[in-house]
């Protein structure tokens, strides 16, 4: 995310600026001494070499990106321009996904916000006014999709585990039957010392309960 320190206090030429730099070969690095051979010889048309710096055209020492020689393919400039207005007012966007479209007052009145203190009004009112400059040559009908990390979640939760367990034989499904009836039997034995009533009464039980 981020929000530019640069501003020209020519926005009126901006759009000339950028067609004399796709009309010109691209030099070794965006100087004064280049602008002044295309024509721009105001110690204020040197703003724009800040301003190219946040949109991604030229790096720290002036040298062109490949964003530069891009937007020399004038079929794919003003798309470039979109695409560097977005980075270098990432901030901005990230309050409103079209503020491209904002007028110059709502422009400055988020970045009030954005900024909190940092700028005072009549820099923020010089940023605005860039970049509403630049708006007006960027195309924004491709809108850039906020790349997403597809997470896999290998966590297994034990609620959603079946166990397969083997059928059990028919005996042992009887047993489970009779189990899960979990019925509870009170036998009252009778007092005699005779093991033969015992037994028939086990085998009783047995035969009926199999």
């Amino acid at each position: 995310m981020s929000l530019p320190d640069s501003y020209t206090q020519k926005p009126s030429a901006i759009s000339e600026y950028f067609e004399s730099f796709k009309a010109a070969q691209a030099p070794e690095r965006v100087s004064y001494k280049f602008l002044e051979n295309l024509g721009f010889t105001s110690t204020n048309d040197r703003m724009i070499i800040g301003v190219l710096k946040e949109l991604g055209f030229i790096d720290t020492d002036g040298k062109p990106t490949q964003r530069y020689y891009k937007f020399l393919d004038k079929n794919e400039s003003s798309k470039i321009i979109a695409e560097g207005i977005r980075d270098a007012y990432s901030d901005l966007f990230a309050v409103n996904l079209r503020a491209n479209e904002l007028s110059i007052e709502d422009v400055k009145n988020k970045l009030r916000s954005l900024y909190a203190g940092k700028k005072t009004d009549q820099v923020i009112g010089r940023i605005a006014t860039t970049f509403n400059s630049l708006c007006e040559l960027g195309d924004f009908s491709i809108e850039t999709v906020p790349k997403q990390e597809c997470k896999v979640d290998n966590t297994t939760e034990t609620s959603n585990i079946r166990t397969e367990r083997p059928l059990p034989n028919t005996q042992e499904k009887k047993e489970i039957a009779l189990g899960s009836l979990q019925y509870h039997i009170n036998i009252i034995l009778p007092a005699t010392k005779d093991q033969a009533v015992y037994d028939a009464i086990f085998k009783s039980l047995k035969e009926h309960l199999g």
